[in-house]
């Protein structure tokens, strides 16, 4: 499957520029983003939606609450099992109120530390 290609929201929010993660602590992914709060749809406020899938697993892990735009920066915690696993990460943006969303980027594949 081409995970380039796989939408986890898709909706009309500006979506996260300059997106990237990595997982340099154990069971862990580390999201960042550039806060483009204010430019377009985007919102200081809007939420930050992360999800980290294992194909090996067949599970997602995921966070819908916590971290907004303007923090720039979030953490997802994985279960432990996962360490050393490939997974395929993903990040999107919820407006506030929950009626937008935007269209999820593909971070890429990473193995989890």
């Amino acid at each position: 499957m081409d995970y380039s290609k796989v939408l986890v929201s898709r909706g009309n929010l500006t979506g996260a520029v300059n997106a990237s993660a990595v997982s340099d602590t154990p069971g862990e992914v580390a999201y960042a983003w550039d806060d483009t709060s204010g430019s377009g749809s985007a919102a200081a406020t809007d939420v930050a939606l992360l999800l980290a899938y294992s194909p090996a697993k067949n599970i997602s892990v995921y966070l819908t609450s916590g971290a907004v735009r303007s923090d720039g920066a979030a953490t997802l915690n994985l279960p432990n099992d996962f360490s050393g696993d490939d997974v395929e990460v993903f990040l999107g943006f919820m407006s506030e109120d929950a009626t937008d969303v935007a269209n999820s980027v593909h971070l890429g594949t990473m193995t989890v530390a």
